[in-house]
């Protein structure tokens, strides 16, 4: 959930840059950032367990 919000705020401040400066390079940063994957967030501490049958 932390990652996301990074995430956000960080696309928020690359456009609010472009917006002000017109600056190309800033642009692109911004749409390479939202191109990349998001990473994953585990759901559970501990990690499952298998039982061999």
């Amino acid at each position: 959930m932390i990652l996301r919000k990074a995430v956000f705020l960080v696309l928020d401040l690359s456009w609010n840059l472009f917006r002000r400066t017109g600056n190309i390079e800033t642009y692109l940063l911004m749409k390479e950032l939202e191109d990349s994957p998001q990473p994953v967030e585990e759901t559970s501490s501990a990690p499952e367990q298998q039982r061999d049958s």
